[in-house]
């Protein structure tokens, strides 16, 4: 009587219980569940007659869109294996990637096609070259071969842990690596996710967070499971996004960081029109308090802080709320808000270790290295024995961020252990740094980073976008971080900047800012 754990046992309960609901909005398109998951059966059909067999490849390079979101069901639901690709890379991203995956079907957003054109050549494994929209010589057409294909795709055996997704990581400072997700892996995120975090049939989703990264957090599959509505947004900025979050009545949405800074530090005129309620999931990087009470304060937005890595699934750890939490301040619930929180119920289990492994004191100020084992830990990583033994020594898997446990048992993170600043054998947390420098009212936002120094080692120095109409200067900011944590923590100098370096997934890009420091206004 067993069944095996898969994210494709949502399709079956949401046929039956939810076929005239409406599933997806992507422009002027709207689709309900029935209409939706017809299209997804078309595809499997296609793929299956074009001779695509269980363990096979299928990539795909878009934005968020409905065809994207197919994706996640037209492939897996045949033994196939979805490869989603990360839109805002190279052309020779793409093809190491495409070619290191072996996908045998590249499916392209028309945005994406020239990129492609340019790398042709290179890409032998490719059988079929898939335009998701729009038309090209050599590109098949997604719709007109949707169209023309019947829904009657022939469903192999699955087992749990079949590969579904091969996710590649960002690839900051080597070639990316592609994180063999299982069907298992993801449907036990997705059940934790539910258990901490409920939706209903009622609630509308915004696709804010790309649908690319760790598949989406798993909401490409949490949205479906419940029956709620898939609203799909291509592009990310405030005026966008405050403006679907009204015409769509949005009551839920996942962000990085830094684009809850992007909606927190929106015109006036587009922030008094946030929508009361609205619940959201922000994670990809430690979120400043500060931001966090902004946002909460004054959108009357509920937000909830979750901490994992693509290579488990991704969820490990989720700062849940406690009834003692709501007799604090404002100020006060942001800093446990901060936090990345108590391990999911089904993630496994979490400790965070010192170099010997043993696990550190829950005095919120002894460092350690975050591992985990259980449920939603990756495969390995896809033809990378070497990487996957490093990654899983022990039986465990290292992330590389360091962090504390205080006392509640609640888990923060205090840096990447390779962002750690090591000055005059003091060890520096360049998250707190950058969270002292959040609630300074000038700061919109801000990376800090070690460099060299003859005496010390290292110091801190700090790269601060400030906010429109705003003005500080590197000796003010400085005294700010002075007034409020240990001198030998504040930064040495400080350089303004217009932006941030970022990868598409949030994540500041803190190798550039070390390797190409400019304007620097020294303290």
């Amino acid at each position: 009587m067993e069944v095996p754990l898969t994210p494709l046992e949502f399709i079956r309960r949401s046929r039956r219980l939810y076929p005239d609901r409406e599933a997806v909005v992507d422009g002027d398109l709207r689709l309900t569940y029935s209409e939706f998951l017809e299209r997804c059966d078309r595809w499997s059909t296609a793929l299956q007659r074009w001779g695509i067999q269980p363990g096979d490849r299928v990539a795909y390079i878009a934005p968020n869109t409905h065809a994207q979101l197919e994706s996640f069901y037209a492939i897996p639901q045949i033994g196939a294996v979805i490869v989603p690709i990360n839109y805002r890379l190279t052309a020779d991203d793409f093809s190491y990637i495409i070619n290191h995956s072996g996908a045998r079907v590249l499916c392209v957003h028309e945005d994406y096609l020239n990129a492609i054109d340019q790398v042709r050549g290179e890409l032998n494994g490719v059988e079929y070259f898939v335009a998701l929209e729009g038309s090209a010589e050599g590109w098949v057409d997604y719709e007109q071969t949707l169209n023309a294909t019947p829904p009657d795709f022939q469903q192999p055996e699955l087992k749990e842990g079949d590969l579904l997704a091969i996710n590649y990581t960002s690839g900051t400072t080597a070639r990316p690596k592609g994180v063999m997700i299982t069907h298992r892996n993801a449907t036990m995120n997705v059940l934790g996710t539910l258990i901490h975090h409920p939706l209903s049939c009622s609630d509308r989703y915004l696709w804010t967070l790309p649908m690319f990264h760790a598949n989406g957090w798993t909401f490409v599959w949490i949205v479906t499971a419940v029956g709620a509505t898939h609203v799909c947004l291509r592009k990310v900025d405030p005026d966008a996004t405050f403006g679907m979050i009204a015409r769509e009545s949005i009551t839920m949405l996942c962000a990085a960081p830094t684009v809850l800074v992007s909606l927190a530090n929106a015109s006036p005129a587009i922030r008094q029109t946030a929508r009361q309620g609205v619940r959201l999931f922000t994670a990809g990087a430690p979120p400043a308090a500060a931001t966090i009470q902004r946002v909460e304060e004054e959108f009357g937005w509920e937000l909830t802080q979750v901490y994992g890595l693509t290579e488990t699934a991704p969820f490990i750890t989720i700062c849940e709320p406690r009834p003692e939490h709501t007799a604090l301040t404002a100020a006060d619930r942001a800093v446990i808000k901060a936090r990345q929180g108590v391990e999911l119920i089904t993630s496994g289990e979490l400790q965070v270790v010192d170099e010997a492994h043993r696990e550190v004191p829950h005095d919120g100020q002894t460092l350690g290295e975050i591992v985990v084992r259980g449920n939603v830990v990756m495969e390995g990583y896809y033809r990378d024995p070497e990487a996957t033994a490093e990654a899983l020594r022990g039986g465990w898997f290292h992330s590389g961020d360091a962090a504390v446990v205080h006392p509640d048992g609640y888990v923060e993170i205090r840096d990447r252990f390779k962002d750690v600043i090591i000055s005059g054998g003091e060890n520096i947390s360049s998250v707190e740094v950058e969270g002292v420098l959040m609630r300074h009212p000038a700061v919109q936002e801000v990376a800090v980073v070690g460099v060299p120094d003859p005496h010390w080692g290292e110091t801190p120095h700090a790269f601060i976008v400030l906010r429109r109409d705003s003005a500080a200067s590197a000796d003010e900011l400085i005294e700010f971080v002075r007034g409020e944590l240990a001198h030998f923590k504040a930064p040495r100098s400080v350089s303004l900047i217009d932006s941030l370096p970022k990868t598409a997934t949030g994540k500041v890009q803190k190798f550039q800012l070390r390797d190409g420091r400019s304007r620097i206004s020294p303290g």
